[in-house]
């Protein structure tokens, strides 16, 4: 089977997605064309020509699928190169436009939303990686389309699409070796993006009150910089210095390590549909604590949830932080990794084409 694999935004969860599905079903023929995450507004409507004028040879070639994940502007690619279109058309969300947060020097990504729905009609199946990232597609379409100046019927098409769409997580590799967390330590982790829609504002204002309040911890604040950063941080570097073990982006081994011995990895993100840097650290060892919100009420038990606010941070931490007993088991993530998805991707990949597809549902 002849699989031609389009990220037209390789960002890092991207990248580790292909690579690692490239990997698990390595008995078929893969082709992948990817784009890099840069200049988000032009790469999400120029992609069909970045690849036309770059790849033609490729587009030109027969494919039994066409798998995209949810930039790849898949409606306007076909009409470039119709012959696609006879291929089995998969369209992978790993996040939507129409439930990100926007910030106050952003304006609203409407060319990106659209891209995201003709993508979604375009394809024969359409996945997501959670089911929170399916409903808040399809609630974030209506209400986005209810403000435009026609009154579109789309109620019954996107209605369609929720029944029929398969919702498969990112899976992560399985672990045979855990670390020994028996004894009692205080190391937390926050290894997200640092940027506005993670929130760290919240985290760090936590992190403040609780060393002001002289409890015990030492931090590593990992995850992807980039050039301009929340404000937040350079603050954050100089009030918890005494805490620092870590700062910043590390070398894939330290990184690794640093997981390993993680006892605690928080997240007070306004944007998750699945939560890869979560996972990985809970998968080690570490617990995870979320807010009650997003994704995360599917995937984590209460246990793991606070109630999203800071002061819900605070009281959680401080108890997981000061009194052993308060702690919960560390969590079962065998759910989680490829040996539980590994058939349900295949399937998906040799599903025959069928008559259910949304466009033809209406």
């Amino acid at each position: 089977m002849r699989v031609l694999l389009l990220s037209a935004y390789e960002a890092v969860s991207h990248r580790y997605w292909a690579n690692s599905l490239m990997t698990q079903l390595d008995d078929m023929a893969w082709t992948l064309l990817s784009l890099p995450p840069r200049h988000f507004a032009w790469r999400i409507r120029g992609n069909p020509l970045s690849w036309m004028l770059k790849e033609r040879g490729t587009l030109s070639q027969h494919f039994d699928v066409v798998l995209a994940t949810s930039m790849v502007d898949l409606a306007t690619l076909i009409g470039l190169f119709p012959h696609l279109g006879n291929a089995r058309k998969i369209v992978y969300f790993h996040e939507n436009q129409f439930a990100y947060p926007q910030s106050s020097d952003q304006m609203p990504q409407v060319e990106a939303k659209m891209v995201n729905l003709y993508t979604a009609l375009a394809a024969d199946s359409v996945v997501f990686n959670s089911a929170y990232n399916r409903d808040s597609f399809i609630d974030g379409a209506r209400a986005f389309l209810k403000k435009m100046p026609e009154n579109l019927p789309a109620a019954k098409p996107l209605e369609a699409l929720r029944e029929q769409a398969h919702v498969l997580p990112v899976p992560i590799p399985a672990r045979h070796e855990i670390h020994d967390h028996e004894k009692m330590t205080t190391r937390i982790v926050w290894n997200h993006r640092w940027e506005y829609d993670k929130n760290p504002d919240d985290f760090f204002a936590v992190l403040f009150a609780l060393s002001d309040a002289g409890v015990a911890f030492e931090l590593a604040v990992l995850g992807q910089r980039f050039h301009q950063v929340p404000a937040i941080f350079a603050q954050a570097e100089q009030r918890l210095a005494r805490h620092l073990i870590a700062w910043g982006p590390q070398p894939e081994a330290e990184y690794r390590e640093l997981l390993n011995s993680a006892d605690i990895v928080v997240s007070t993100t306004w944007h998750e549909f699945q939560g890869l840097a979560i996972m990985e650290a809970a998968q080690r060892g570490a617990l995870p604590l979320v807010p009650d919100r997003l994704c995360f009420p599917a995937l984590y038990p209460s246990a793991y949830r606070y109630d999203g606010t800071r002061e819900g941070l605070y009281s959680r931490l401080h108890a997981w932080l000061t009194d052993p007993s308060a702690r919960p088991e560390p969590l079962q993530t065998t759910a989680w990794e490829w040996p539980a998805w590994r058939d349900a991707y295949r399937q998906l990949l040799e599903m025959p084409c069928s008559s259910t597809r949304l466009i033809q549902a209406v």
